[in-house]
């Protein structure tokens, strides 16, 4: 019988299932420690959730994009390993829930049949590449930047600079000065730029959120395209080398800018440049530029009987393309789940009568592309028997919220269950904001903010609240952030906590003063005119905790009395090192550094060496007692530990030895030479620690 291994054709994603598939056999035998198994499987997608014994399943789509046939794939491993049930992230994933361990590289080799990865959605490793999810569709545009996102992905996919770094790094691409993918709350932001002719891009660098959120700096106003993915190599090279990796809360790059000072990064990002494998990089653009394909079937005559309806959805959730003739169909979907069924049928109908292609968005959404405006009655049909005609996309009541205590080990309130009722409050009780799109509101069931609820105009976070010898669920009302553009924008202000029972209440209150006093303003104005501490006052009566009821103390979408939980969380991977485990691993770096130099990419070889030098000397400071937070501080401290005290002879000092990697230029030479010095090392480091357990 055929192993389901074998049906791969990638033979370095089938390399990749077999090594999982031995990870998790040596994780079962007890040969591999939990917490850094926990850092292996991470790095491939999978992540434990809030329930014992199932993992959720991260699917890296490179910003949004799926084929017919890549969403078919997704809703047979669903049905197949999960419950059916999908779940579009914000940054443009799908997750499914509830699969077992064992099974993932079975899911992981079905999904690679249709080149769907898993890689690097997970963990401290450059997380899924976002986009504008109407780049190259986008009025606004000056150009497609999806095909510069593509190439920055598959040029860090796998890339040994960004395998195991103290943190995850995020990258987005607005289509325009919108800066609809939020360039400023990303580690790296490209916004498109025209200048002179010369295609390139506005670059910010270390914005972020989580409980402290961060304004993005400006790198550059004008980066041509053939220097983007230098830029991003020297600045995650940077970012890895010095990186915090002992503090968890402190290790994003945000800080890491904020300790050093941007002039200081960025002369440590020059000084890279020598490394690296390409000072000058086109990206292939062709795959993207040809024709829109036509439709397979001929696409049938249909009579829309209530005109009105199919008018009030034209109007919420059309949206014109630049190409003449075409426009984009927006589906939102309901807090982003949706289910097999549905979703093959959805494949089908862009497959056949569309131009097989659908983006996943950032607001947790679906955008049909590329389909004839001719065409539209006929896709409003189809979609209605879906139920995907629900009006408001990208409006207020299109609420964004993260998993929260549904499947997340993090959750400390109900993000899904609030979100569920305020939009219930907004269709019944607030018809005239049906098509704001000025107003967003975000929810996130704890502060690392996933559902980016601190920089919305309205945010909920969820937290909990004392009453005596009871905890009742709450939530932290945020107002007055929101996107301005091209580069810029503002996070709300934490305004007052409230029982989460009293959330609809205070959007009420906070919406009918709006109503009242706004005169026209925006939402952002009339904040800024009003005040904090304006608004503490509006919504003062509704944190009275001296009132509460029975009810208060069961959270939104549940039936039981609010228990606060919280698990390890582990959206940054979190590792615990053990000395052994850490040696072997990182004589396995020498092992992939040779393979690299035999299948002549100097540049990965000579990363993977240093990998090996610093782990292993991290592995001997470990033994020691020593801190080893950063790699910059790992290569310092062996001097002194080791080297100066003679305790190692190396012939020269680590530093000199290590940071040949940007003093010389990557080439076959080097890479041979800079493996045997590293295998030198290993027998120094193995005879040190050999003869210290014996000592001991």
């Amino acid at each position: 019988m055929q192993s389901f291994r074998d049906e791969i054709e990638n033979p370095i994603v089938q390399k990749e299932i077999i090594d999982l598939e031995k990870k998790i056999y040596s994780f079962r035998n007890g040969q591999i420690d939990d917490e850094r198994f926990r850092s292996l499987r991470l790095a491939r997608g999978i992540y434990g959730q809030r329930q014992e014994g199932v993992q959720m399943i991260r699917i890296k789509l490179p910003y949004g994009k799926v084929s017919s046939e890549q969403l078919k794939r997704i809703t047979e491993v669903s049905d197949k390993y999960s419950t059916g049930r999908l779940h579009i992230t914000t940054r443009q994933d799908i997750q499914i829930h509830y699969v077992s361990l064992d099974k993932t590289p079975e899911l992981w080799a079905d999904l690679a049949k249709d080149d769907i990865t898993l890689r690097e959605a997970c963990g401290n490793t450059v997380r899924n590449i976002t986009a504008s999810e109407l780049a190259g569709v986008d009025v606004d545009e000056p150009f497609d930047v999806s095909p510069y996102a593509h190439g920055l992905f598959q040029y860090l996919l796998r890339n040994p600079i960004c395998q195991e770094m103290g943190r995850k790094f995020k990258i987005s691409f607005s289509s325009s000065d919108k800066d609809t993918a939020l360039s400023y709350l990303h580690d790296i932001g490209f916004i498109p730029k025209i200048v002179n002719g010369e295609k390139g891009f506005k670059i910010m660098l270390g914005g972020g959120l989580g409980s402290q959120p961060h304004h993005a700096e400006l790198l550059s106003e004008f980066v041509p395209v053939n220097q983007i993915i230098p830029t991003a190599e020297g600045i995650i090279r940077v970012f890895d080398r010095y990186g915090e990796r002992a503090k968890r809360l402190k290790a994003r790059m945000k800080f890491l800018i904020k300790d050093l000072g941007r002039d200081e990064f960025l002369r440590l990002v020059e000084e890279e440049k020598k490394a690296l494998q390409f000072h000058s990089y086109e990206i292939d653009t062709t795959a993207f530029e040809g024709a829109i394909p036509e439709p397979l079937l001929a696409v049938p005559s249909v009579t829309i009987d209530d005109v009105e309806a199919f008018e009030a959805w034209k109007k919420s959730n059309v949206i014109a393309q630049k190409q003449a003739g075409y426009v984009a169909i927006g589906i939102k979907i309901n807090l982003g789940d949706f289910y097999t069924d549905k979703a093959k049928l959805l494949a089908d109908l862009i497959k056949n009568y569309g131009a097989n292609e659908l983006r996943f968005s950032l607001r947790q959404n679906i955008v049909l592309r590329n389909i004839k405006e001719e065409n539209l009655a006929f896709f409003y049909q189809e979609l209605a028997k879906l139920e995907m005609v629900t009006l408001g996309y990208n409006t207020i009541g299109d609420i964004t919220a993260c998993p929260g205590t549904d499947t997340c080990n993090l959750g400390i309130a109900s993000s899904t269950g609030i979100a569920t009722e305020l939009e219930r409050v907004l269709a019944a009780e607030y018809p005239q904001y049906a098509n704001n799109t000025g107003i967003t509101i975000k929810i996130s069931g704890c502060m690392n903010a996933c559902g980016q609820h601190n920089m919305a105009e309205i945010g909920f976070q969820g937290m909990s609240i004392n009453s005596g010898k009871l905890v009742a669920p709450a939530l932290q009302v945020l107002l007055g952030g929101g996107n301005l553009g091209n580069g810029q924008g503002r996070f709300s202000d934490k305004v007052i906590k409230i029982p989460s029972r009293r959330g609809p209440e205070a959007l009420r209150s906070i919406l009918n003063d709006f109503e009242a006093n706004a005169n026209g303003q925006s939402f952002l104005s009339y904040y800024d005119a009003k005040g904090e501490t304006y608004f503490f006052e509006l919504l003062k009566p509704l944190s009275d905790i001296t009132n509460l009821t029975e009810a208060d103390f069961v959270d939104w979408g549940n039936a039981d009395n609010y228990v606060k939980a919280i698990g390890v969380g582990e959206c940054a991977g979190v590792v615990i090192d053990l000395v052994a485990t850490l040696i072997f691993e990182a004589k396995d770096k020498l092992t992939f550094s040779h393979e690299a130099l035999q299948e002549g990419k100097w540049s990965d070889s000579i990363y993977l060496t240093y990998a090996g030098f610093v782990n292993g000397a991290k592995a001997l400071l470990l033994a020691e007692g020593q801190k080893t937070n950063t790699h910059a501080g790992i290569i310092d401290l062996f001097d002194t530990v080791f080297v100066e005290t003679n305790k190692i002879e190396l012939g020269s000092s680590f530093k000199d030895l290590v940071y040949q990697i940007n003093k010389k230029e990557p080439s076959e030479a080097f890479a041979k030479a800079y493996i045997e010095q590293g295998v030198a090392f290993f027998e120094n480091i193995e005879n040190y620690r050999a003869k210290d357990i014996a000592n001991a």
